[in-house]
């Protein structure tokens, strides 16, 4: 197949928008494609393992063969394989029912099903990872601490699988397909020093080595192909400054001592709000609405600049501070934030750990009347 009739497959996909990922109003049709040159099987799908994921609503409708194909998560295994990946922003604001999925560029967006979870988990605090085309969402229910997960590729959600150690205000990173969780709270006052690593394949979470601090309210993030857990507090609600690593090659944890020994200490203050783009790791101070960069070699910070949202409005609570490719992304209030007008704000921009100025884009999403306290933000890689 040359280069023209490649292109003139791709542009038959072009459009904006879609209802759902494979829901769709209309039955797929099995059209007459007999006068038109066929491609291999092979070929076929190579191409469309690289169409952009908003369009798969569309491609749903083309035939039944290919709603099959879509249905059966082949498309998600080939894209891995080849290295295809696209980031999606899974986004649940404070007076919503409903998680909000938009893609890379806010360009598209669309609603998740109503997670069929009971009025205590949804009006409850939860904290969210993804791994694998999986997002996870951890909560209270009326009996107990529970686990949700959406399945991308069904675009439905299940209950469970729970964890080994079931937790709230815990750290959460992802690399690749996996999940790791470490620390938070069990019941009502144990804080945990427990880690677990999630498998999305085999739905099951893998007890690992405990840290050496106990921790709740912490971070996480993967950084040097490492899982790290930054801040928190211990059992005797006193703030850690130390951050600590998991060396999975050495199967041990690693201190870090001082690691925020520099970030003021606030009432009323989130977990860290910490995201790594390109290998750097970068922290949003609530305090100050600065953002800094970690200096490994002298275990310091860097300010860049000021991020232009209020992070200090709630201590930090309400803000989402994450990596999406090599860039920032960051949405919360904006700075000139008045109570009459609190739709939220998006904001990305690529950080130059040098020192360069911050150069901030506003991002319009079309969804400006969503609260801007935003309760809980995930990246998918899929």
């Amino acid at each position: 197949m040359d280069g023209t009739e490649e292109r003139r497959v791709m542009e038959g996909f072009e459009g904006e928008g879609v209802v759902g990922i494979f829901s769709t109003a209309e039955e797929p049709q099995d059209a007459d494609y007999s006068q038109t040159p066929s491609l291999s099987d092979e070929v076929e799908v190579m191409i469309l393992a690289r169409i952009p994921r908003s369009e798969y609503g569309k491609l749903s409708l083309v035939s039944k063969r290919h709603l099959s194909l879509l249905k059966s998560g082949n498309l998600f295994k080939i894209r891995k394989e080849i290295g295809f990946r696209e980031p999606s922003v899974f986004v649940l604001a404070s007076g919503e029912s409903s998680w909000w999925a938009f893609d890379r560029n806010f360009n598209s967006c669309r609603t998740l099903p109503v997670l069929p979870s009971d009025l205590c988990f949804s009006s409850g605090d939860k904290e969210t990872l993804s791994a694998g085309t999986q997002l996870i969402v951890s909560g209270n229910e009326t009996n107990g601490l529970v686990n949700w997960r959406y399945e991308l590729v069904e675009n439905k959600w299940f209950k469970g699988p729970t964890m080994k150690d079931l937790r709230c205000l815990f750290a959460s990173a992802t690399c690749g397909d996996y999940a790791y969780v470490a620390g938070g709270v069990r019941g009502r006052r144990e804080v945990l020093s427990s880690a677990e690593r999630y498998n999305p394949e085999t739905r099951t979470w893998e007890r690992l080595p405990a840290m050496n601090r106990r921790r709740k309210l912490c971070s996480g993030c993967y950084l040097d192909g490492k899982f790290y857990v930054v801040g928190g507090r211990n059992e005797e609600d006193g703030n850690l400054t130390c951050g600590e690593f998991f060396d999975e090659y050495r199967n041990r944890w690693e201190i870090i001592e001082g690691m925020t020994s520099c970030t003021p200490v606030v009432t009323y203050q989130s977990p860290p709000l910490i995201a790594v783009v390109n290998n750097k790791l970068y922290t949003l101070e609530t305090s100050s609405n600065q953002i800094k960069v970690y200096l490994k070699r002298s275990n310091t910070w860097k300010t860049l600049g000021q991020v232009p949202i209020r992070a200090d409005s709630n201590g930090g609570w309400g803000v989402a501070f994450k990596s999406l490719g090599d860039e920032l992304l960051v949405i919360g209030g904006g700075q000139a934030m008045s109570y009459a007008r609190h739709g939220m704000c998006i904001y990305m921009c690529r950080p130059d750990p040098r020192g360069e100025e911050l150069r901030w884009k506003r991002v319009d999403c079309g969804k400006s009347r969503s609260s801007h306290f935003i309760l809980n933000c995930c990246i998918m890689m899929a």
